[in-house]
């Protein structure tokens, strides 16, 4: 298949729009028409990962982390991203990253880490804002049911888990068409008195032109009348963390001890213990200290995530437990996820997680 075909459906996923201002996801390297035939998935793009694509005869690395963050001025193999670059320029491998927008789905790095834990009935943490829009249009009243319909299915009218969310008011609309149209209802040169429904839905901004094409194709009318305006609104299907809770609390140490084994990390940095049985965990994959409050404010009593400061472990001033499992520890059923979306939408295209370690942390 061509190159975009898959990423277009990894950004169906995970759109784009959902990454964090400072991220550099999406395609890195390569041509969005080439044909792709082979995947290697992994966490970071290093030489070791390049060497096994080139021995595998992969045409593809997807990675969470992006090779590319900071603006390159020169390619001249002076360090290893330039190196890995150029290297997979002259042997036609693309490069793809998928990093802050997967993690800012509610299907995604987080809901990956919790299922993993055991972690149950879960809710993003702290959700976006900015990320939703409303769709105002009108439509004949006798037409209005199907024009929602394919509003629907095009994802709109969702308000946390309820669908087919709509508000509808009945009035009319007057036009009058001109000489070179081929109107719906009324007559050339003549005003019209329609009886019309005004239909008003939510939806995720990341869907605007998709849904636009929607209304229109839909649209009994030749020219469609709609507004469009930005919500400040929260949008709790994406943003950072994730809250749940464990099927029966335990003890803090029987807690820790499990999420150490199945993290596999060598050790788990942690404020004091308090004590008490662990119910509620909050989680976010890397770097999340900057949760910590909504963790406490949500009433978790442990906070997993990786690259906690020193200072920062005082925030939890008894209230939770701040556990630092590491950067990587947290993020690695990444790999599995990214596995799991491309086998569900294309099972016969050929993908493999890579077998290479990148961990860049190592414990004595």
């Amino acid at each position: 298949m061509k190159l975009n075909e898959l990423t277009g459906y990894l950004e169906k996923i995970a759109p784009l729009s959902l990454q964090e201002s400072y991220d550099n996801a999406g395609l890195l390297v390569g041509d969005p028409e080439q044909e792709t035939g082979k995947a290697l998935i992994c966490l970071d793009v290093t030489m070791g990962v390049l060497e096994e694509a080139l021995e595998g005869g992969f045409d593809l690395i997807i990675s969470h982390h992006p090779l590319i963050f900071g603006g390159i001025k020169q390619l001249c193999g002076r360090n290893e991203t330039e190196k890995i670059i150029i290297a997979a320029i002259k042997n036609e491998i693309a490069i793809y990253a998928i990093h802050t927008n997967l993690d800012n789905v509610e299907t995604g790095v987080n809901a990956m880490l919790c299922e993993k834990l055991g972690i149950r009935n879960t809710r993003i943490l702290q959700a976006m804002s900015g990320k939703l829009n409303k769709l105002v249009t009108f439509s004949p009243a006798d037409h209005a049911h199907r024009l929602r319909e394919a509003l629907f299915a095009a994802g709109a009218g969702h308000i946390g888990n309820y669908d087919s969310c709509t508000f509808n008011m009945e009035g009319y609309g007057t036009f009058r068409a001109g000489e070179d149209t081929d109107p719906y209802v009324g007559e050339k040169g003549k005003l019209h008195t329609e009886k019309e429904t005004r239909i008003e839905l939510i939806f995720p901004s990341y869907l605007q032109q998709d849904l636009i094409q929607v209304l229109t194709d839909n649209h009994p009318y030749e020219e469609v009348a709609y507004d469009i305006y930005p919500l400040r609104n929260d949008f709790h299907q994406a943003g950072s963390g994730m809250i749940g809770t464990l099927e029966e609390a335990v003890d803090e140490q029987t807690f820790l001890r499990s999420l150490k084994e199945i993290l596999g990390t060598g050790v788990i940095r942690h404020s004091a213990l308090r004590g008490r049985k662990v119910s509620k965990v909050a989680v976010c994959g890397g770097t999340g200290s900057f949760l910590i409050g909504k963790a406490i404010a949500a009433g978790a009593d442990v906070f997993i995530t990786g690259d906690v400061k020193y200072h920062q472990f005082f925030e939890a001033e008894g209230r939770m437990i701040i556990a630092d499992a590491g950067h990587f520890e947290t993020e690695q059923f990444t790999k599995e996820l990214i596995y799991r979306i491309l086998n569900e939408k294309f099972p016969t295209f050929a993908h493999r997680i890579s077998q290479c370690n990148t961990n860049a942390v190592h414990y004595l």
